[in-house]
């Protein structure tokens, strides 16, 4: 019997980090690196939370960043899980940048991050689907499954089954 429904609002995490000197190039632009491994943290929080087991990431989706993020900057990473399959979760991620001095935010990043939930022996196990409620996570919801599709899609052909 497969593990009852959650809502996405249950598996959301939050992460907030000031960037500091150590994190940054010699312009003063932090490492695309960091930004990923914070993305992949936060990510990761949200998998779980879902799954209530342990999760590996299996990809993360493509990751465009739209401006930079400087050191002194306080960077929150937004997660969420969007969709869910029988043993994998696609979780999206939103990045800010945030002058702490004025509060002006910025989007810096958006990415879509899948994680398998695995049980006690390290294999794949089933978890709970997503019951989206308001307009918005139908919606993510919808896109999420497309994307799943797709990935699905290329996997198979990658693999020499597809056409």
């Amino acid at each position: 019997m497969p593990p009852p429904g959650r809502h996405p609002r249950e598996s959301e995490a939050v992460l907030t980090e000031l960037m500091m000197p150590h994190h940054a190039n010699i312009m003063g632009n932090v490492f695309g690196g960091h930004i990923l491994a914070l993305v992949d943290r936060v990510a990761a929080v949200a998998a779980i939370r879902h799954a209530h087991r342990e999760c590996v990431t299996v990809s993360v989706d493509k990751v465009d960043f739209r401006e930079p993020i400087h050191v002194g900057e306080l960077v929150t990473a937004k997660a969420r899980v969007n969709f869910a399959g029988r043993t994998s979760m696609e979780v999206g991620v939103k990045v800010l940048a945030e002058n702490v001095l004025t509060g002006d935010a910025r989007h810096t990043n958006s990415c879509y991050v899948t994680y398998v939930a695995l049980d006690e022996n390290g294999r794949p196990t089933e978890v709970a689907p997503i019951v989206p409620e308001t307009a918005d996570e139908k919606r993510r919801y919808e896109r999420a499954s497309k994307r799943r599709a797709n990935r699905v899609m290329e996997r198979r052909y990658d693999q020499g089954r597809g056409e």
